[in-house]
């Protein structure tokens, strides 16, 4: 072999031993590139399904804190409208009970003797009015004589012994009393025999 030879042969070798590198080079950057693709994309799914299970746990918080206002407005409006309920019911009383002494007063003026007619009539008439305006509004009277006693719808101020009468029943009612549906507005006062 000629010197020329050994230099083409050389030559040749180190053109294949170079393209071997070049290509080795290439196929390990290749390498490189995929193994870094992967990773950017499993770390990129990571953070999608990170960021999607903390969307999902905000959106079930706000939902819980949606039930929870809906339940606590819900309770609201019940316990209002109960409010409203028993609003009305008392403040009726309330204001029927301030028109009792009237009617008292209108009663005894009713049955207080007098000569004069057209007063008598006058007064007859407003009790009898007043009498009307309180049935409207669902009052009705407590008048229990010759009942047994019944400490919810009387007050009793006195005690008396009567034969005639059994054991604690209502003897004689000194005040009226008057009630509306179930609600005493103002319990009867009176005498109790032989309790």
């Amino acid at each position: 072999m000629s010197s020329e030879d050994i230099k083409e042969e050389k030559t040749e070798e180190e053109i294949s031993d170079t393209s071997e590198e070049i290509e080795s080079e290439a196929s390990s950057e290749e390498e490189v590139l995929e193994t870094e693709e992967v990773p950017e994309e499993d770390d990129e799914l990571t953070l999608l399904r990170k960021e999607n299970d903390e969307i999902i746990k905000e959106l079930d918080d706000l939902k819980d804190k949606y039930q929870r206002l809906a339940a606590e407005y819900d309770n609201f409006r019940k316990r209002t409208q109960k409010e409203k309920a028993e609003i009305y019911p008392d403040a009726m009383v309330a204001a029927i009970k301030e028109f009792l002494p009237m009617a008292d007063n209108f009663e005894r003026a009713a049955s207080a003797e007098t000569t004069d007619e057209k007063y008598k009539s006058g007064v007859m008439m407003i009790q009898n009015q007043l009498s009307e305006a309180l049935k409207k509004l669902g009052v009705e009277i407590i008048d229990r004589k010759g009942e047994e006693f019944n400490p919810e719808l009387e007050d009793a101020v006195t005690q008396i012994v009567d034969e005639n009468l059994g054991d604690n029943v209502v003897a004689e009612v000194y005040q009226k009393g008057y009630k509306r549906g179930d609600k005493v507005i103002r319990p009867a006062m009176v005498a109790v025999a032989n309790c």
